[in-house]
């Protein structure tokens, strides 16, 4: 496995994610229908493809330059909460990073990490209020721990991923306290949170975009997420 990760596999996350989130656009829809407004499998489908349409016009040279792309399309073509919240981690992300051309593990810890505060301090929520900080917490908790432990750049985004998940599940028996679903009140257990939902699908297109690159796939991991 690579030491680092470089622009092919920022571009290929984006491309994946743009993937995964059009194969399950339905589900999102749905999980949103249930404590939300049913925009948010929509809303990050054109606001994805709007990125995929960018990163077919420019040529970002750094990781930094493709989080900056995407977050700029995603605060203008996302409506909803979703856009500023997304935006704002891979912003976040972006500048981390800097004109950094290669990440390492502590490196790409760090910039999950200002992705996740980045929500935090544009949504105001913490771990236990039914949101998508109940998945990147966890997932920059899982991220940093593997990155000090000296685990390779696709170990640490495969343990991001993976506890991103389970952030994501835990979320279903959660009484809402922040966004349209707090004004669910009880009725806004047992059911899953769509931004927790689509935060783990993004992580998960992440760690597969590096398993790719790793295993000398490079740009290939654009298409399978």
């Amino acid at each position: 496995m690579a030491d680092t990760l470089n622009a092919a596999w920022a571009e290929a996350w984006l491309r994946n994610s743009a993937a995964v989130v059009a194969e399950h656009r339905k589900e999102l829809i749905d999980l949103d229908r249930a404590i939300g407004d049913a925009d948010h499998g929509e809303n990050l489908d054109r606001g994805f493809s709007a990125v995929v349409q960018k990163l077919d016009e420019s040529n970002p040279e750094t990781p930094g330059a493709c989080f900056k792309l995407a977050a700029m399309t995603l605060m203008s073509k996302v409506g909803g909460a979703a856009g500023p919240l997304f935006g704002t981690a891979y912003l976040r992300a972006g500048t981390t990073v800097g004109e950094s051309t290669e990440l390492d593990s502590p490196l790409l810890a760090q910039a999950l990490a200002a992705a996740r505060d980045g929500i935090v301090a544009r949504g105001k929520a913490e771990v236990g209020d039914k949101t998508m900080i109940d998945a990147w917490t966890p997932a920059v908790d899982a991220a940093t721990e593997a990155a000090e432990a000296g685990a390779g750049p696709a170990d640490v985004l495969e343990a991001a991923a993976v506890a991103a998940q389970q952030g994501a599940e835990s979320t279903d028996p959660l009484v809402a306290r922040k966004g349209r679903a707090s004004y669910l009140a009880e009725r806004s257990a047992g059911h899953r949170d769509p931004g927790a939902a689509s935060s783990a699908l993004l992580l998960r297109a992440a760690a597969d975009a590096a398993a790719a690159a790793g295993n000398g796939a490079g740009e290939a991991g654009a298409s399978g997420a």
